[in-house]
């Protein structure tokens, strides 16, 4: 077997990107295309096949799916490629509950295909370079930590019935969407699991009253100490933008994708030879946006390809995309007893009244400052 023959189900925003770094590995052979909408345009300009009958796509010749829809038919899609023995990667996030996520690792494992959640922050040479620096002791012992990412969503937030920004079906607003980037590359970072978080969810460029947050920031306490906070936005007019701070004992890392070289680090650790006690910028494959999405989901599915093809394990598991996804719900947990929430909080609701029961009614619970700005 030299190549994978994949099926794309669905072919939103993510695909694109997926695209660019899809023409450059040839050990991936795209077959065909599953979409309700109008998708055979698209079908038809990789030189896939459109089929409109989900039953007749799992049925056709291709041995993996990459999954590109909304986020509450995440479930639904992995659970039925499973069964019928495709190999799967998911885009992010995993899903909108802990109990999603159970039912996916379950039915995969059950099924023996290879199954990873596409979190292409995990596969971004300056993210690689970070978790490979922080983790040697380079800048010591992380104590502080400060993440953002900023897109313009306002369009997709201000449709009604729409299903970006829904508490049910998107899983909340930028904190679910942005937030499952944050937390799955800070835990493989720091090598560490959060056990508590405090959020504020605001409205501050919508105002429709069925979706959730625009924007929020969320304050993160690690088992090993760390502290953390992470800002996400969908409402702000500039290219994608992501940024990272750590700060340690022995010294700094700073990035930023906007940068030419994304990456600063100072330290006072001897392993530094000549850059020791000085700013130093090294030398990582990197593009601004879009090329760091391209670079990031050229690794990403050339590594799920590879899985396949060596029968491997991927390097990012269903069980770290969970985690990602429990930090999320720990956040929206804090915004709704408006309070800080705990892990423990967290897993009396897993076991008792379900996950979902965190996002019914989160509108309520993000604070409207739409109408005061625009008074």
């Amino acid at each position: 077997m030299d190549y994978v023959k994949y099926g794309l189900i669905g072919s939103g925003t993510a695909w694109r990107y997926h695209s660019l770094g899809i023409k450059k590995i040839p050990t991936i052979k795209l077959k065909s295309m599953y979409d309700i909408t109008k998708a055979n345009i698209k079908a038809r300009a990789y030189g896939m096949d459109f089929c409109d009958n989900f039953e007749e796509f799992l049925k056709s010749d291709i041995d993996a799916v990459m999954i590109f829809t909304p986020h509450y038919l995440h479930e639904k899609y992995v659970l039925a490629s499973a069964e019928a023995g495709k190999h799967i990667l998911l885009e992010k996030p995993m899903a909108t509950t802990l109990e999603g996520c159970d039912e996916m690792i379950k039915a995969t494992k059950k099924s023996g295909v290879k199954f990873m959640v596409a979190e292409n922050h995990r596969f971004l040479p300056a993210h690689k370079y970070i978790m490979e620096t922080v983790q040697s002791g380079l800048i010591g012992k992380p104590f502080l930590v400060r993440s953002y990412e900023g897109v313009n969503e306002i369009r997709g937030l201000m449709r009604e019935g729409f299903w970006k920004g829904h508490p049910i079906m998107a899983g909340g607003g930028s904190l679910i969407d942005m937030g499952a980037h944050k937390f799955a590359t800070l835990n493989w970072i720091l090598d560490d699991t959060v056990e508590s978080a405090y959020s504020w969810l605001t409205k501050q460029c919508t105002n429709l009253g069925e979706k959730a947050e625009d924007n929020a920031m969320v304050f993160l306490q690690y088992k090993k100490g760390t502290i953390a906070e992470t800002i996400v936005s969908f409402s702000v007019m500039s290219p994608f933008s992501n940024s990272l701070e750590i700060y340690g004992t022995m010294g700094t890392i700073l990035e930023n994708h906007d940068w030419e070289n994304p990456i600063r680090i100072f330290s006072l650790h001897d392993n530094m030879g000549e850059h020791k006690k000085k700013w130093f910028e090294p030398k990582i494959e990197h593009g601004a946006f879009p090329n760091y999405y391209e670079i990031s989901m050229r690794n990403e599915d050339s590594h799920f390809t590879d899985c396949i093809l060596n029968d491997t394990d991927p390097e990012f598991t269903p069980e770290q995309a969970k985690e990602a996804i429990a930090v999320v719900l720990m956040s929206y947990l804090s915004a709704k007893i408006r309070k800080t929430a705990t892990r423990n909080d967290l897993m009396e609701i897993y076991r008792t009244t379900g996950t979902t029961t965190i996002l019914k009614d989160l509108e309520k619970s993000v604070k409207n400052n739409y109408d005061v700005l625009n008074q």
